[in-house]
Parts: C-alpha cells; sequence; structure tokens
C-alpha cells in the first residue's frame, strides 16, 4: 500500500506536497519522493526512509514550481532499492512523472510486451515503471507537438485495455499539467480536492480526503472507477470516464486497517464504518458468550480503537488503555521481515499492569494476519498479570493474499489459512478467540449515500473481482512474496552496499 499526492498551484507547491505527505505517512514507511515542475525545469528528489528524512531544507529549496506529485511507499518483495523509490520518469514523449499506488495483476506479461513491441526500457521490476512506460507508449502514438486534454484520455483508453489490476495515480505531464485516474473497479482510492485563491483555484488529488482537510482544500469528490481527471497547467479541470462499464468495488481493508479514521473514502466514513464494525463484534459476543466474564476491553493500538471503544459500550464494558505505543516505531504489518516485525513489538508496546493484573481481558485489533504480533501482544498481557486472555478481531479470518497493493504474505504464512478458528486460538495463546463474520464487515461498511453494494474482500473471501486471477499467478506471487524471498532480497541488497564500499 502506497499513498500519492498531486498539487496543481497559483505559487509554489513544494511544501504543500511534503506536507500531504507526511499526513499520507501511515500508507508507506519504505521511501517517498516528490516531483515539481518550474520555469522549464524538472526538479526530483527521491530516497529511503521517511518524508522527513528524505526532505531537508535544501532539497525543498530546489523543488520549485507550481505542479507536483509525491509518493510514500512501503516495501513490497523485489521493491527495496531506492532506485524504486517513486515518482518513477521516462522523457519521452514530453517528460512524464507518474506515481502508483496499487498491483497489475499483468505486469509481468505487460513489461515483455513492452520490451519486444514497443521498444521500451525498463530499469526496474516495479509495476508502476511498467505503467508508467504503458502510457507513455500510448501517448507517443499521438505524436502532436501540444497534446490536449483529448489527447491525454485517448491514451488512457488504451491504458485502461492493457493493464489489468488495482491501481490509482497520479502523473506529471512537463509543460501540460497533472493527471490522475483510478483502476474500473475502484479499489484503490483517490479523490479530487480545490482550494480557491486570489490568483485562482489550485486543486490537488491524493489517496485519502485527510491530505486534503489538512491543507484547507475542498474535497469535491472521489474520482470514479475508471474515470481520469486532468488538470492543465492553467488551472483547468478535465474530466473523462475512459471505462464506460464498471463494477465498484473498494477495497474493504482500506476500512479495516489502511486509511485514517478521519478520512472519506467513496463516500463512507471510515471512522464511521470502524465504529459499526464493533457494534456488530459486540452483537456476535453477546450471540456466543452471553454470559461472558469480561472485565476490561483493551484495544491494541491504534486502529483498533475505534472499534473497541464501540464494543465496550454495547457489552457494558469498561473501556481501558492498556497498552502504550512508542510511535517512533514503524508498523510492524509493514515492515519487510519477520525478524524485523518480531523484534520491533516489543519496542513498540508496553502494557500497564494495573490494567491487566487479575484481570479477564478481551484485547479487540483490527485483524490478524500473521498472528506473530498478536501471540506476543497476548504473551505481553500475561505478564503483565491478566487471568484470561480473550482476543476479538474487527476483520473476518485472512485466509488469502491481496493482489491488489496490499503486501499480504504468501497464503502459507497467514495464521488462518487452512485452519479453524479454535485452532488460531492455540497458535496464538488466546483463552478464546471471535472473529467478525464477513456479512457483519461488508453491512459495517456500507452506507446508503455511498451507493456502494460489494467491496473487494478477496483476502477474506478468496473471490478476486478482476476476474484474471489464476491458481498458477497466486503460487508465483508467494514466491515472491515470502518472507524467504525478501530476505534474498535483502542480503543481496547488503552484499551490493558491501561491494560498493
Amino acid at each position: 500500500m502506497c499513498g500519492i499526492v498531486g498539487v496543481v498551484g497559483t505559487s509554489a507547491v513544494n511544501q504543500r506536497i511534503y506536507d500531504a505527505m507526511t499526513v499520507l505517512q501511515h500508507r508507506g514507511q519504505d521511501a517517498a519522493g516528490i516531483a515539481t515542475y518550474g520555469d522549464g525545469e524538472l526538479c526530483v528528489r527521491k530516497g529511503r526512509g521517511l518524508v522527513r528524512d528524505v526532505f531537508q531544507q535544501h532539497h525543498m529549496l530546489e523543488l520549485k514550481g507550481h505542479a507536483g506529485i509525491g509518493h510514500v511507499r512501503y516495501p513490497t518483495a523485489g521493491c527495496d532499492s531506492a532506485s524504486e523509490a517513486q515518482p518513477f520518469y521516462v522523457n519521452s514523449p514530453y517528460g512524464i512523472c507518474l506515481a502508483h499506488n496499487g498491483n497489475l495483476t499483468n505486469a509481468a506479461e505487460l513489461a515483455e510486451v513492452l520490451v519486444r513491441e514497443d521498444r521500451r526500457h525498463l530499469n526496474t521490476t516495479s509495476d508502476s515503471e511498467v505503467l508508467l512506460n504503458v502510457f507513455a507508449s500510448e501517448l507517443q502514438r499521438i505524436g502532436t507537438p501540444r497534446i490536449t486534454p483529448a489527447d491525454v484520455f485517448a491514451a488512457l483508453n488504451a491504458v485502461y485495455r492493457r493493464c489489468r489490476g488495482g491501481y490509482a495515480v497520479v502523473a506529471m505531464i512537463i509543460g501540460h499539467g497533472i493527471l490522475g485516474f483510478r483502476d474500473p473497479n475502484g479499489i484503490r482510492p483517490l479523490v479530487l480536492g480545490q482550494r480557491d485563491t486570489p490568483r485562482g483555484p489550485e486543486w490537488m488529488l491524493a489517496s485519502e480526503s485527510v491530505a486534503l482537510d489538512s491543507l484547507s482544500f475542498r474535497l469535491v469528490r472521489d474520482i470514479a472507477p475508471g474515470e481520469a481527471v486532468f488538470i492543465d497547467d492553467r488551472g483547468r479541470l478535465h474530466s473523462h470516464q475512459c471505462v464506460a462499464s464498471v463494477r465498484h468495488t473498494p477495497c474493504i481493508f482500506e476500512y479495516v486497517y489502511f486509511a485514517r479514521p478521519d478520512s472519506k473514502i467513496d463516500n463512507i466514513s471510515v471512522y464511521r464504518a470502524r465504529m459499526r464494525m464493533g457494534d456488530r463484534l459486540a452483537e456476535k459476543i453477546l450471540r456466543e458468550q452471553a454470559n461472558h466474564d469480561i472485565d476490561v476491553v483493551i484495544p491494541i493500538p491504534d486502529t483498533s480503537r475505534t472499534s473497541a471503544l464501540q464494543l465496550a459500550q454495547r457489552l457494558g464494558v469498561k473501556y481501558r488503555e492498556g497498552f502504550i505505543k512508542n510511535r517512533y516505531i514503524g508498523r510492524t504489518f509493514i515492515m519487510p521481515g519477520q525478524e524485523e516485525r518480531q523484534k520491533s513489538v516489543r519496542r513498540k508496546l508496553n502494557a500497564i499492569d494495573l490494567e491487566f493484573r487479575g484481570k479477564s481481558v478481551l484485547l479487540v485489533d483490527d485483524s490478524i494476519v500473521r498472528g506473530t504480533t498478536s501471540a506476543q501482544i497476548i504473551e505481553l498481557a500475561r505478564e503483565a498479570g491478566a487471568r484470561k486472555v480473550y482476543f476479538a478481531s474487527a476483520a473476518p479470518p485472512v485466509r488469502f493474499p491481496n493482489v491488489y497493493g496490499i503486501d499480504m504474505p504468501a497464503a502459507r504464512e497467514l495464521v488462518a489459512s487452512g485452519r479453524q478458528v479454535d485452532e488460531v486460538a492455540r497458535l496464538i495463546g488466546a483463552d478464546w478467540l471471535i472473529y467478525q463474520d464477513l456479512e457483519d464487515l461488508i453491512a459495517a461498511c456500507k452506507h446508503e449515500d455511498a451507493r456502494i453494494e460489494e467491496f473487494d474482500d478477496s483476502c477474506f473471501s478468496g473471490v478476486y473481482v478482476t476476474g484474471d486471477v489464476t491458481p498458477e499467478y497466486l503460487e508465483r506471487l508467494q514466491l515472491e512474496r515470502s518472507d524467504e524471498a525478501k530476505q534474498l532480497i535483502a542480503d543481496r541488497g547488503r552484499l551490493k552496499v558491501l561491494r560498493a564500499s
């Protein structure tokens, strides 16, 4: 999962892009990049690390211009070097920079065709670079000295025919404007915002509405599935529905975990969706354990807080903050290896023993993926003196890989894959484990004003909405995404550094 932003302003946009990226930092902590354009010059700065680490004052001064795009990346298999930090750039035609959130399910086939038929050169294995070169190749075919919005949309029509998967994209065509577009299923999020200034309107595209809020941009709307918007260098907005027939299925895991609670995605409040998750989970507990002995509900910070508080209120049980989080440690879900995830849990969380000692505690988390983090947190609760430790997941069992841009591991690394709930409970050390039902999660995320009837819930159901995910593809993905594969890539990277030094 990554975060993207694009701004067309009436003054320098470097600080606004930086600020928006810090707001979206939860979507990726591995690398960051900004590209801006002004006075005939393209300026790019990108590198490994958090936004605050990649950009120093002298870098910001060099990022000149009234238009630009930014990206925050989280690590995936085969994507661990500074060279794969985004935005990517090609100089022909016109000069194009692109930043991407998602995953192309046919990236390998596209890469082969790009090299063989389109005569494009690829520097990395990133599907973002593949997507950029597909767009550049299609725009090249138009071949006019100065493109129009109609030309951009014509090129994108071909991109939509060629590219499959889940994606949200911002791109900058040098000297022409900023482009944003979203996959035909609307799996990955993208919103449009506007701000009025004395010099005219300013526009922003971002992964989440919270980035607009933080910079006083008004949320205009979500970019529709299969839609593209182009803001030209004079600040005029153009839009086009490139894919006429769409099936709107946003990723349900955005509401469970990834998005900030103060965001709205596809007109659905993430905060209210998580409140309803807590209500639904409490109702299930009351159905299955009407005579429960839960003394206190404790969230595992941070994303489960909203659900846990609502659950406690519905159960009529005390809600307490039992874990204190070190905020200088990254999110374990998006750390690149199992060893790093295990090391980080105890560095990240510390238990307040007064809230655990002698009590039957219900711990609430947003989801359980590998189970290693859950097991260590339960161990922390027991060490703090808990008499019993129950565990509740606001999401259903994660049994299948996600192929649309979330680096969920190979199926064999998912603790719930091929196991019953009581088996998972024993593995993580819980006295009792309860998962949200998928039907309840969908109902919690639905909202009548959003007019969303279904979601991409493939990591829970195994149903992939694009219809092109085969067992062979999943097997290849498993080889690429396993912790062993990531460790091998990391070892190769360290070897390169040693050789270079």
